[in-house]
């Protein structure tokens, strides 16, 4: 990854999560929702250049229905790409995975929706997103 030592000119992040899935019971009895919160890295970065997203789930149980999720990236330019484990069968003993993270290069400047969604048995179990703008070397101080 290449870091860029002007700092004047920044990488507007965005980071905000959605929420999407079934409903978990929470200390109090009352349900909630999983909450996948993603997040972005440099903050400040010129194209081409690679970011860094970060996922973390939140709010869940271990429970089976979030065990080994399969993960489909939107990368918000027009490319996708799927991860899924293999994993052992899911037993009282298993801890689920809760951090998350990929690499994407983005060779153009531009405004960016990345978005994460964890599949189990082709449902959808959470999803997140987080907005994101790139520069490029030529931006100037006028553009902010």
């Amino acid at each position: 990854m290449r870091w860029h030592q002007q700092a004047a000119v920044a990488v507007a992040v965005l980071a905000f999560a959605s929420l999407a899935g079934p409903v978990v019971a929470g200390d109090s009895g009352k349900p909630r929702r999983p909450q996948l919160d993603l997040r972005a890295s440099p903050r400040i970065a010129f194209s081409p250049d690679e970011v860094l997203i970060t996922a973390q789930l939140k709010g869940v149980a271990d429970l089976e229905e979030f065990y080994c999720p399969g993960l489909e990236w939107d990368w918000g330019d027009g490319t996708h790409s799927a991860h899924e484990s293999d994993c052992a069968p899911f037993d009282s003993e298993a801890s689920l995975e809760r951090f998350f993270r990929a690499r994407h290069a983005y060779g153009s400047p531009g405004n960016y929706q990345v978005r994460l969604t964890l599949r189990r048995a082709d449902r959808t179990v959470a999803a997140g997103s987080v907005s994101l703008t790139v520069r490029g070397m030529s931006a100037s101080l006028s553009d902010y």
